[in-house]
């Protein structure tokens, strides 16, 4: 890795007109993050010194965001095209001595890997690093222009491009490197005599390659390099993230049982020896660890899976939820900011919220923690091999003691001490004959009226 600083230009400025979405452009997600988060954490990733998000004046969110991120923004009011939106970063990298790449917004599934390439051929002596790919219709995509040695000559835009450039493959991505010396020098010699009346960023080849200094192409996927503009991108860039992360989860030694079914989020962590079945949807901020089954159906968010737990089928891990070692949750439980000890089960139609449950402790079916009283939320504590029979209400707070029972069908709305047995319902009352009774007097009504 080069010694140089680095700096990233993220372009965020577009209207995304084509989106048709109140929502800016970049603040769309791909795998639960917003596209814009995706070039931010990239610039992270490839140990950017400096980060600056250019953005439109419709769009005020989008430099929110990139604040709360601790990135420098800049306003590109209004829009003239890429070179010009470059050039309003060049205030907010005053001073900088290093190498500056240029990223978008609306490209969010370029790999660190693949920008360390755009630096190192900075390193190896470029003075502009571009990245091109070869989709299977170039279109209107700019073209890479090669010369006979492997450098690069010039990007020509499509709608500027002869019938011969036209039938070149290798296309533009927009992603460019420079050190940021010469490229804000060289943004201020172009011009916007072009078919679009627009400053082109792309122009910074030519002018660089006319002043004798080499440039040179890197090449990625075309999928890396999907660009975000409708609605339809944005199926299309969630779905190759899904592939991809699906593949990563096997050749880790995940099983996915119908791959195509199960769907990841960008920070998804899961660990060797796992078996996820189908129709499982992972939110942000989970962690499997090895052993664990996470069944058909099931939704987790936010959630820390232990080693050979159980989730599922049909359960819900909702943002809190901690399941130690061995823990199970079965089908139609809800598990909210609970901690569920080693080998402690809820294994159907229970909701536990707020929750703090013992080592080996039973949850039986139909349980509900009664964690909400409109206002504020409480805690329900159960002990370590306690036993909460079905269709117990626990009313916190409240805590139930280590080996503690209560009965079914139990409100439970003070403390139960270790080993104590809970028992709050009416005391059944038995009327010998009345359902007989009830019968032949509701049958003679009903023939009567007949």
């Amino acid at each position: 890795m080069s010694s140089r600083p680095r700096a990233a230009v993220i372009l965020a400025a577009g209207h995304g007109k084509r989106m048709k979405s109140t929502t800016a452009k970049p603040l769309h997600a791909i795998g639960g993050r917003s596209m814009l988060d995706w070039s931010l954490a990239l610039a992270d990733a490839v140990n950017a010194d400096r980060k600056v998000v250019v953005w439109g004046a419709h769009a005020p969110a989008v430099k929110e965001r990139a604040e709360a991120a601790g990135a420098d923004t800049a306003l590109q009011d209004p829009p003239q095209g890429t070179g010009h939106a470059v050039q309003q970063a060049q205030d907010a990298l005053e001073g900088f001595d290093g190498d500056v790449i240029v990223l978008y917004a609306d490209t969010p599934l370029i790999r660190s890997e693949t920008v360390e390439r755009v630096f190192a051929a900075l390193d190896d002596g470029a003075a502009v690093s571009v990245l091109g790919f070869e989709p299977r219709e170039p279109g209107g995509y700019g073209r890479l222009i090669e010369n006979a040695d492997g450098g690069l000559d010039a990007i020509v835009e499509a709608k500027d491009a002869s019938p011969e450039q036209l039938m070149v493959g290798l296309c533009n991505s927009g992603v460019l490197a420079m050190p940021a010396k010469l490229m804000f020098e060289l943004l201020g010699e172009v011009t916007n005599e072009n078919a679009s009346g627009e400053y082109y960023l792309t122009d910074l080849v030519g002018l660089a390659r006319g002043r004798d200094l080499p440039a040179k192409a890197v090449k990625a996927s075309a999928d890396e390099v999907l660009g975000v503009n409708s609605r339809v991108d944005l199926a299309a860039a969630e779905h190759a993230f899904q592939q991809s992360a699906r593949h990563q989860a096997m050749v880790d030694g995940v099983t996915l049982v119908a791959p195509e079914t199960v769907y990841f989020s960008h920070d998804t962590v899961i660990a060797n020896d796992v078996t996820v079945e189908p129709h499982v949807v992972f939110g942000p901020g989970v962690t499997v660890e090895s052993g664990a089954r996470i069944r058909a159906y099931s939704h987790l968010e936010g959630a820390q899976v232990g080693g050979d737990c159980e989730v599922g089928p049909y359960a819900r891990l909702r943002p809190g939820a901690v399941l130690k070692t061995g823990a199970k949750v079965g089908n139609f439980v809800e598990v909210k900011k609970a901690v569920l000890g080693e080998g402690a089960k809820a294994n159907h139609l229970s909701y536990i919220g707020d929750a703090t449950v013992g080592a080996k402790a039973n949850i039986g079916a139909g349980t509900i923690t009664c964690n909400y009283d409109g206002f504020l939320k409480y805690q329900t504590v159960i002990g370590e091999g306690a036993f909460i029979g079905s269709n117990s209400s626990l009313v916190a707070p409240v805590t139930i003691g280590d080996g503690a029972m209560t009965g079914s069908g139990s409100v439970i709305t003070d403390s139960v001490p270790d080993d104590a047995l809970a028992l709050s319902r009416a005391k059944q009352t038995n009327k010998d004959g009345w359902a007989a009774r009830f019968r032949r007097a509701m049958s003679a009504k009903k023939n009567k009226k007949g």
